[in-house]
């Protein structure tokens, strides 16, 4: 069996993307409301920061900061992907690897972290995140996904709501 190294940082700021296994799915956006109950349940049990976030259809990605003393982000994914996949209607058939492992075939296995390493990467990092409906084609211009922390940096004055643009004027920024 193959055991992965995770970065263990306490305090550590992380950049994640967390992905369905059907990644032609909707099933984040159509359970959103059960979605953001879970990830806050978790938040205020297992406390850490939010930086950035953005929810898509089939992934999400999100920058945290942990608290002082603590590197434990898998314990809080895994939190928050058991809660949101339990009571869903529909679960696929599962394997017998995946009973074992208590896996429900939702989500993917795995999912991608990066330890942030400076304010340039966390800024980068940031950027990515909000800029990735348009990317992706869902919206033309950032402002009008709703799903995503983008909102709360224009509430607070950080970014302009124009910022972004559209595809066709930033692309190249993100290595499009």
């Amino acid at each position: 069996m193959s055991r992965y190294r995770r970065a263990k940082i306490d305090g550590g700021v992380f950049f994640f993307t967390v992905t369905l296994v059907d990644r032609s799915s909707d099933l984040l956006l159509r359970h959103i409301d059960r979605l953001r109950r879970i990830y806050s349940s978790a938040q205020r049990r297992y406390p850490f920061e939010t930086i950035a976030i953005c929810v898509l259809p089939d992934h999400l990605h999100a920058v945290w900061s942990l608290p002082p003393g603590d590197a434990d982000f898998p314990h809080r994914w895994s939190v928050i992907k058991s809660g949101f996949t339990r009571g869903l209607a529909g679960n696929p058939p599962r394997s017998g690897s995946k009973i074992s492992r208590r896996e429900r075939g939702i989500w993917q296995r795995r999912y991608w972290e990066h330890a942030i390493r400076d304010d340039v990467d966390l800024e980068r990092h940031v950027d990515y995140i909000h800029f990735n409906p348009v990317k992706h084609g869902y919206v033309s211009q950032v402002c009008d996904w709703p799903h995503s922390s983008f909102h709360r940096y224009v509430e607070r004055g950080v970014l302009p709501p124009d910022w972004g643009g559209d595809l066709g004027t930033i692309a190249g920024t993100f290595g499009e």
